[in-house]
């Protein structure tokens, strides 16, 4: 996987702290948003709008919540994996995992989700 539900929280937390809507305006299913696009590639083109606004990242914090796969050995890569993907120092970005009390999908290891919240402050 290309870490769709992680990168897709992501950005959707940091359009809607812009004021530029939600991945789905954005990107809408349909002709007009190609078949197989990858979450990096979605991810890259919102950090390039969000830039335009005059903003950028101070820091992200994400929740991943499932109880399948174990996570918390792997918390250090994808912090880094994400940082690298946003740009920004590692130090800007807090990565937690959770299962959810074992409740709902996620805690039954059916699926899974994430949770992200961002704080933007000016670039100029």
């Amino acid at each position: 996987s290309d870490g769709d539900v992680v990168l897709h929280a992501v950005a959707d937390a940091l359009l809607g702290a812009a004021g530029l809507g939600d991945l789905g305006s954005r990107f809408p299913a349909g002709p007009q948003t190609p078949a197989g696009i990858s979450s990096r590639e979605l991810l890259a083109d919102v950090v390039e709008a969000v830039g335009q606004t005059g903003l950028r990242l101070a820091s992200l914090d994400l929740t991943i919540v499932g109880s399948r796969p174990r996570l918390g050995g792997r918390l250090t890569d994808i912090r880094a994996a994400v940082a690298a993907l946003l740009r920004v120092d590692e130090a800007a970005i807090n990565v937690k995992a959770s299962t959810g009390n074992l409740g709902g999908r996620e805690g039954a290891g059916r699926g899974i989700a994430a949770e992200a919240v961002v704080l933007l402050e000016s670039a100029r």
